[in-house]
């Protein structure tokens, strides 16, 4: 067994004497371990102390009895090693300094190499740890085939997945565990449950929060909204009250919405969904909101102009009367938020799949896509709330983008849906106060 500091000559002596033996003799066996120069003074003391050794210089060789387990018996260093060797063999080493020093830096660099290598293999192994709240609800039951198959994080990525929830559904996410670990997806480490508040999002890196209050029978009052989703999952809580999470890294879900819009036009034109193209919603997810179709694109719509798979056309140009779709009066698009919608939870956990994947790996080039963000002044959206604007993903995070043209009747509308949140803040605000632990 040879082991030294990566940078050290005479370890690189030790080190080629002892392949030249194993290229050459049938039975001369070697192992070698290298250290980082500022890791091998402590590695050598350690090594020294398990075994009883008297050694204080790198290299240090030693043979070991039993293939590499048995009882070590210390050789010493590259002195001891090269008369064992004209002992033993008859051979030994005519290396000139200049050799030794040249080859000890390469040993560095390989060492170097080798360990960032093996960093990048342990992160792989070690599990993206995802927790998702509310996990009863069926968006849960779609979404983890989604996060397991490996098209979101990564065909290489493994997860563990965590599913929070009330007592009350405790059985329903037992259910839930067995059957996610019967479908025994190669990158799912772990699934398991859990109700008890305090050992949430333990390491998570990534939270999803669902709420299915949207899908009730009846709409409730915002009030009651509120109150119900800060028990569940506390989001206002979080923004209001985790001030080291980074703004960045909290986005609300506006995706759904996009996508339904796209399959209402995609009905009226009468071809597939994924044809229609940059869709904007603007404000409010769960409440007011504009869905803006000024940068809306069509692709292999059946008309008189045809071209080729990547040719589209302005929406404008395909559909005669959009406003029959999609009004431009805000006040129809609080009904389509709002409406009773018959979901079992398939296409919202597609939403969340695709935003998680664009976020890891980045959205489709020049695509538009819309979600809920803490405003920054894009767009003249004051600070302070979550809305709904277009972005795009890129390098591990998203950007808005600013460089779209607005004209000026959706700016109108912008403004009126900026006031309604700024007054749904203030309702939230003061809910939050009154429920929280901290106040």
């Amino acid at each position: 067994v040879f082991t030294g500091r990566a940078n050290c000559p005479y370890y690189a002596k030790a080190e080629l004497l002892a392949d030249y033996l194993q290229a050459n003799l049938p039975d001369f066996r070697v192992h070698k371990i290298t250290k980082h120069p500022y890791k091998w003074e402590e590695w050598l003391r350690d090594i020294c102390a398990m075994n009883g050794w008297e050694h204080k210089q790198s290299p240090i060789i030693w043979r070991e009895l039993s293939n590499r387990g048995g009882k070590g018996l210390l050789l010493g260093g590259v002195n001891d090693f090269l008369q064992y060797a004209q002992h033993y063999y008859g051979i030994t080493s005519t290396m000139l300094s200049e050799e030794m020093l040249t080859i000890a830096e390469e040993n560095l660099q390989t060492h170097i190499e080798i360990v960032k290598e093996e960093e990048e293999i342990r992160s792989l192994i070690n599990p993206l740890q995802i927790w998702i709240t509310s996990a009863s609800a069926p968006t849960c039951y779609h979404l983890i085939p989604l996060l397991a198959n490996g098209e979101v994080f990564g065909m290489t990525t493994e997860i563990s997945i965590h599913l929070l929830d009330t007592d009350q559904f405790k059985e329903v996410l037992c259910g839930i565990v067995m059957e996610a670990e019967d479908l025994a997806f190669p990158l799912l480490r772990s699934i398991s449950k859990h109700t008890e508040i305090e050992e949430a999002f333990l390491q998570a890196d990534v939270i999803v929060v669902l709420d299915d209050i949207l899908f009730k029978h009846e709409v409730p009052l915002l009030e009651d909204c509120i109150r119900e989703a800060s028990e569940i999952c506390r989001a206002m809580m979080i923004m209001t009250y985790g001030p080291s999470i980074k703004p960045e890294n909290i986005i609300a879900l506006a995706t759904f919405w996009e996508n339904a819009a796209k399959a209402v036009l995609a009905r009226k034109l009468n071809i597939n969904t994924a044809g229609v193209k940059d869709v904007i919603i603007w404000g409010n997810v769960t409440g007011w909101s504009y869905t803006d179709l000024s940068h809306a694109k069509v692709y292999g719509h059946d008309g008189a102009i045809w071209g080729p798979p990547n040719f589209s056309r302005p929406l404008c140009n395909v559909i005669y009367d959009s406003s029959r779709i999609y009004p431009e009066s805000p006040s129809a698009q609080r009904s389509l938020s709002s409406r009773e919608y018959h979901c079992v939870g398939m296409s919202l956990a597609h939403a969340v799949a695709t935003v998680l994947r664009y976020w890891y790996h980045g959205s489709p080039p020049g695509e538009i896509v819309s979600v809920g963000i803490p405003a920054g002044g894009q767009f003249c959206v004051p600070e302070g709330v979550v809305f709904s604007m277009p972005v795009r993903f890129q390098n591990g995070g998203w950007e808005v983008m600013t460089e779209l043209e607005v004209n000026e009747t959706t700016r109108e509308i912008l403004r009126f849906l900026t006031h309604d949140l700024m007054q749904e803040k203030f309702v939230a605000l003061k809910e939050i106060k009154e429920m929280s632990p901290y106040r």
